[in-house]
């Protein structure tokens, strides 16, 4: 939710740039034209258009590097160190939906065993998309670590009427 927001600030930044930027030049067109007019041998200043020109492309640049190359960077390096970090008997899906459990890792590829008659495949390790286990791990870290650092440990409920209840089932099973 916050990347769609703040790609959407972002284009609303760079539009307003380059608003701004076709405005002034429209203004500093006209302006050159009402000063060239009334003084036939003045320079045209170039210098000015060209550094308005190069701050709004710099401000574009720059947004589309923080919205779109660092986080595929970011993406990148993250899918890579899951594809290294592969251990025997993690479940892994690969880019073609194939769901297996690691048998044996290799250097550049991974044996996993499919499906019920326990089929085994050979894949190479960069068609590794998702590590469940791994995924099931990291989930289970950050649960314990949030109840750590809130103070609450697991409670068990208790049922005062567990004992009755259980009696009266017994009961009904037996008249049956």
């Amino acid at each position: 939710m916050y990347k769609k927001v703040f790609s959407s600030i972002a284009a609303a930044v760079s539009t307003a740039a380059m608003a701004g930027y076709t405005a002034m030049s429209a203004f500093a067109d006209d302006a050159q034209a009402a000063s060239s007019a009334s003084d036939a041998n003045a320079q045209p200043q170039v210098g000015g258009s060209i550094a308005s020109m190069i701050i709004p492309l710099a401000i574009m640049f720059v947004l589309l590097y923080f919205i779109a190359i660092r986080p595929q960077k970011k993406r990148d390096r993250e899918l890579k160190e899951m594809q290294d970090s592969l251990q025997v008997g993690d479940e892994i899906v690969t880019g073609g939906g194939i769901v297996g459990i690691v048998v044996s890792v290799g250097e550049d590829t991974v044996v996993i065993e499919t499906g019920g008659a326990k089929h085994k495949l050979r894949i190479k390790n960069w068609a590794i998309t998702e590590n469940v286990t791994a995924s099931e791990r990291i989930k289970e870290a950050k649960a314990s670590v949030a109840k750590k650092s809130s103070g609450l440990e697991a409670a068990a409920v208790v049922d005062d009427n567990a004992e009755e209840k259980k009696a009266k089932k017994k009961k009904a099973d037996e008249e049956e």
